[in-house]
């Protein structure tokens, strides 16, 4: 495979990062942000320009990780997965696109200073021309582009050097009259003078010394186009009459015309149809890269991905970007599109900046040679930052950045999301964290046994029934020396008062006790035996539970009859109720179980699962099953995580931990003992959130674990497990 040899010096850098800001920024918008913001927007050029370094650190730091990727959208769908990416490509593309018809819309009035012709029609004329230059395969040279840098700047200098002495004070008059909103929606406004500081990264594979020359390159060139931009606008404000520029279509060269006359009109006309014509032509050129990338990640149709033999560029690709450009120019007004080309570009900036959080806080080979200072913090404040000001820009602007966030979501779930089989580094941060979590609470539950479990008993059973349960509350409490409390519960109906006569000690109640004092010696653990009379039984268990202050509630789960459907599952209430944790039991026997399957649900074992089936197993000199479900297909990345979580858990534990992935419809044949999984409540949250597979009956003794609304994960840890696991 070749490699592009790595000849780009500093020098280069920042001619590639200048040519690619100076354009519309300076000749077209200052007009527009004046009617906004009056003589601020001198600061609003200043803050866009202070608002975009977040953005431009964590861009560098990307470029120097991987010098080889180049575009924002791959540097996006590295970091953050497919459906972000999604949204940054769109958005890239529909910002390049914006801001090629905003040059091309804006600097025909430049043109038209010399030829009496409709604006509309030469700007579709030269955008026609610009789109069929791409087709045939025309390319910018490099030295193209530093003549016309050097153009720009020279032309730029002269009028600002030659201007200055006309400057009068009295033009920057009530400075501050549109309030701080109206200095934040010119910042919005101005904000893609400053797009193009990141293109240096699409070539950082040819820069030499990328680990310094890329975040020198893009950072000076920030600076100096930034006091380039703040001092033109100063000048040309001070220039020209309160509000006589706001709103035109040629602001600079009204502003030259003023100071030094014809001459001065007629350079920087030059310079600014050379800078909006070169920059069209450029954001064709990128932008209809973008859905050409996609086409390859699989996230657009293949046909945007072909190239023509013929002139070997992305036709397809080429013709979708001329098309919108078209309909743009001819449909959109033109601070319209100023507006929709930053918030794209706003939008953008800030899912960079998130993008390096998750790269850093991945597991992936992500080593840059620069790193961003303050991190985290300088990305967090670029991506709100810019979030702020996206909701200052006005209606149409944030509207638009939304429809591209809305419409790039349904595209993804509609067309991509089957196709693509590839997770972002944040998607694996955020599962690492969340797995991380669930095993700092597992450990701090399995340094908690519980010391006193309530057996609860509200129907008849057999004694071999009877005992199952007792002995599983007595293997959660005997490593701790506790209590085992169990109770027969008996409802009466309301109509019967709980008289003496009722609640005296029948046969069956001494035969009772007589049961437990021997299972009491017969499990070696301290039994105490009870009888609670009731007008509702479920009440009654809460309560009991409450004033002896149990640790959990050990009881069978019993079939829904036609009452509980009517009326509601008791059992359901009691988990929702209980002042702890509770156990279930679908109870088909408990002999000395040696063999504990943990049934997981494509997520972290609960704290309570995983302390229940270390006790059970180490009670009967057993092991433990890490049966995780294998009807996900996971990435590399997926089951990396899942093996370091499960190495981790078992590292936790006293027991023999065995991992084995199995498909739910062979939980069966693997014959375990017991198996211990996840209760599901009939709350909306549990409804939505469960993603736990379906399971056969085992054939074995089911323990289903409810722990206390204490100790679940909340809300949001629950939703991000969902997602990422």
């Amino acid at each position: 495979m070749k490699e592009l040899e790595r000849d780009l010096g500093l020098p280069s850098v920042l001619a590639i990062s200048i040519g690619a800001m100076i354009g519309s920024g300076i000749f077209i918008l200052p007009a527009l942000a004046l009617e906004t913001a009056g003589p601020a927007v001198i600061l609003a050029y200043a803050l866009s320009g202070v608002l975009v370094v977040p953005a431009a650190l964590s861009k560098s730091e990307m470029a120097t990780a991987m010098p080889e990727a180049g575009g924002t959208y791959i540097y996006i769908e590295r970091g953050m997965g497919p459906l972000l990416g999604t949204i940054a490509g769109v958005g890239t593309w529909f910002s390049l696109t914006f801001k090629g018809a905003l040059a091309l819309v804006g600097g025909v009035p430049y043109l038209l200073l010399y030829l009496d012709l409709p604006m509309k029609l030469v700007a579709l004329a030269l955008a026609s021309v610009l789109i069929l230059i791409n087709l045939l395969g025309a390319k910018q040279t490099g030295r193209l582009q530093v003549v016309i840098v050097v153009v720009m700047l020279a032309a730029l200098g002269w009028f600002a050097a030659f201007s200055a002495p006309s400057v009068q004070s009295a033009n920057y008059a009530n400075f501050f009259d549109d309030g701080i909103g109206g200095i934040l929606a010119a910042t919005g406004l101005v904000f893609v003078s400053y797009a193009g500081v990141t293109k240096v990264a699409s070539v950082a594979e040819e820069v030499e010394n990328p680990g310094r020359n890329i975040p020198l390159g893009i950072l000076g060139s920030l600076v100096f186009t930034t006091i380039l931009y703040v001092v033109i606008v100063a000048v040309l404000v001070g220039v020209t009459d309160p509000g006589s520029v706001a709103g035109s279509l040629t602001p600079v060269a009204v502003a030259a015309k003023e100071t030094l006359g014809r001459v001065g009109e007629i350079v920087v006309v030059i310079a600014a149809m050379l800078a909006l014509v070169s920059t069209a032509n450029a954001g064709i050129l990128s932008s209809s890269r973008y859905p050409f990338a996609m086409s390859r990640d699989q996230l657009a149709p293949p046909t945007f991905s072909s190239v023509s033999d013929r002139f070997g560029t992305p036709v397809p690709a080429i013709t979708l970007t001329g098309a919108v450009l078209l309909v743009l120019i001819a449909v959109v007004p033109l601070q319209n599109i100023a507006k929709l080309a930053s918030a794209f570009q706003i939008l953008v900036f800030a899912l960079i900046n998130v993008a390096v959080i998750a790269f850093r806080e991945g597991e992936g080979a992500y080593d840059p040679e620069f790193r961003s200072p303050l991190y985290p913090w300088v990305q967090v404040f670029g991506a709100v930052s810019g979030l702020v000001l996206l909701t200052q820009m006005g209606r149409d602007a944030f509207l638009g950045a939304v429809l591209i966030t809305v419409g790039s979501v349904a595209w993804y779930a509609y067309y991509a999301r089957s196709r693509v089989d590839r997770e972002g580094a944040a998607t694996d941060a955020v599962r690492r964290r969340v797995g991380q979590e669930a095993l700092t609470e597992t450990e701090s539950a399995v340094n908690e046994t519980p010391r006193e479990v309530l057996v609860s008993l509200t129907k008849g059973l057999d004694a071999d029934r009877e005992r199952s349960l007792v002995a599983i509350a007595a293997d959660l409490v005997r490593a701790d020396d506790g209590r085992v409390v169990v109770t027969r519960f008996e409802e009466v109906p309301d109509q019967v008062p709980l008289t003496d006569e009722v609640t005296v000690q029948s046969a069956a109640d001494r035969s009772f006790e007589s049961r437990m004092d021997d299972l009491s010696t017969d499990l070696d653990v301290a039994i105490e035996a009870d009888e609670i009379v009731s007008h509702d039984t479920k009440h009654a268990v809460v309560n009991v539970a409450a004033e002896r202050g149990v640790d959990a509630i050990v009881a069978e789960h019993e079939p829904l009859r036609l009452r509980s459907r009517l009326l509601g599952d008791p059992v359901d209430w009691i988990v929702r109720h209980a002042p702890c944790d509770v156990v279930l039991v679908d109870n088909l026997g408990y002999d000395d179980p040696e063999r504990v399957g943990l049934v997981g649900d494509r997520g972290p074992f609960p704290p309570l699962a995983v302390t229940v089936a270390e006790s059970i197993a180490g009670e009967n000199r057993g092991a433990v099953s890490l049966w995780q479900p294998t009807d996900r297909d996971g990435t590399e990345q997926y089951e990396r995580t899942i093996a370091d979580y499960q190495t981790e858990l078992s590292e936790l534990l006293s027991v023999p931990v065995n991992p084995e992935p199995i498909a739910a419809d062979a939980l069966q044949s693997a014959s375990p003992d017991v198996v211990i999984r996840r209760g599901t409540d009939d709350t909306l949250a549990s409804q939505v959130l469960d993603d736990s597979p379906t399971v056969p009956h085992p054939g074995c003794t089911t323990i289903s674990v409810y722990p206390h609304e204490s100790h679940r994960p909340r809300f949001l840890r629950r939703l991000l497990e969902r997602l990422t696991f």
